[in-house]
């Protein structure tokens, strides 16, 4: 995983009016969620980002490991949730998960589908079900993306998440999801009818 840093403050003044105003000012309301817990649920760090610096992690296909610098102190992160406004579509908020060397997380990869399926060849049309597959392992072994080689696949065939497995990385996605698969086209159809009738 790419890593990237983001340096934001702490904000002490909570609540809708106080995010509001930070909004106005071009900062993002966040939270950060680590080890630290009271009466058995997690503790937040509350702080405030500049928008400028979240676009660089927000809007982009790739995943990071976030090195957040809040007030001087430096964690170590990954994004966990994101709210934007139904209607504008603007980041109201972001929370942030502390990772470390030791405790495996879960996370969404980006799928990348490697090489000319031989269905496509015969005319079929790739479709690409999920762009995403959860996996859990310590961040360091997380890739930036999962290579799903297609080159065998045929028309009417499709590749599901149980047929897959990567070194070092444990599959949370549901063993019956379909990542990929291709499907019959007219032309294909066609093709396939004047073979039949030669």
């Amino acid at each position: 995983m790419k890593e990237i840093n983001v340096t934001g403050q702490k904000r002490t003044a909570l609540g809708k009016k106080a995010s509001k105003a930070l909004r106005k000012e071009g900062l993002v309301p966040c939270n950060l969620y680590g080890e630290a817990m009271a009466d058995g649920k997690p503790v937040a760090l509350a702080f405030a980002v500049p928008m400028t610096e979240l676009r660089k992690v927000v809007y982009t296909p790739h995943i990071y490991v976030i090195n957040l610098i809040i007030d001087g102190e430096s964690h170590t992160a990954i994004m966990k949730e994101l709210q934007f406004h139904p209607v504008t579509d603007a980041l109201l908020h972001v929370d942030f998960l502390e990772v470390n060397d030791q405790k495996p997380i879960t996370i969404g990869i980006p799928v990348k589908l490697v090489g000319l399926a031989q269905g496509v060849r015969d005319g079929g049309r790739m479709n690409l079900s999920i762009r995403k597959i959860n996996v859990t392992a310590p961040y360091q072994q997380i890739p930036e993306h999962l290579d799903i080689d297609v080159t065998a696949l045929k028309i009417g065939k499709s590749i599901k998440v149980g047929e897959l497995s990567f070194e070092g990385l444990e599959l949370a996605t549901g063993k019956d999801v379909i990542v990929c698969s291709i499907k019959m086209t007219r032309a294909a159809m066609s093709a396939a009818a004047s073979a039949d009738n030669a």
